[in-house]
């Protein structure tokens, strides 16, 4: 290519991310706590009863919006358009031992003893969990444990 068609390419490039980054930055806005949906307000009382939220941050995507929720403790969680959890993290803490599959949190128990589980992710093929000392394990959606993630 001549520099002039990769300094083409490269503004062209500049001009599509820097579109991007506005068009992602007006779908975004911060909300109440009280405007998230019924489920996740439910979710937040129940689970992290003692930890208010700082803020909210709502998503317009094409399947509705998404939330993230950030507690004054620093704890993130995500919920999808109906409210539901995502994505749980607690940071240093650990996550409430009631949103854990019950499979998840033995395998856990019998094969690391002393650790817990600071962060759990809900994927389309299980979860991934992040132990409090940095191990990332994966599971199936019947909560059996897949493998150690790098």
């Amino acid at each position: 290519m001549s520099t002039s068609t990769n300094v083409k390419v490269a503004v062209a490039t500049m001009l599509v991310l820097a579109c991007a980054s506005l068009v992602s930055c007006r779908n975004e806005t911060v909300i109440t706590a009280g405007q998230l949906p019924e489920a996740a307000q439910n979710f937040l009382r129940e689970y992290f009863p003692e930890s208010p939220v700082s803020y909210v941050k709502k998503e317009k995507e094409l399947k509705g919006s998404t939330y993230e929720a950030v507690l004054q403790d620093g704890t993130e969680i995500d919920f999808d358009s109906k409210g539901e959890w995502d994505n749980v993290d607690c940071k240093s803490a650990t996550v409430p031992a009631a949103i854990v599959p019950s499979a998840v949190a033995g395998h856990v128990q019998a094969n690391f003893p002393g650790q817990s589980i600071s962060k759990i992710d809900r994927e389309h093929y299980g979860f991934e969990v992040e132990l409090a000392g940095g191990l990332e394990l994966r599971f199936d959606k019947d909560g059996k444990f897949v493998r150690i993630d790098d």
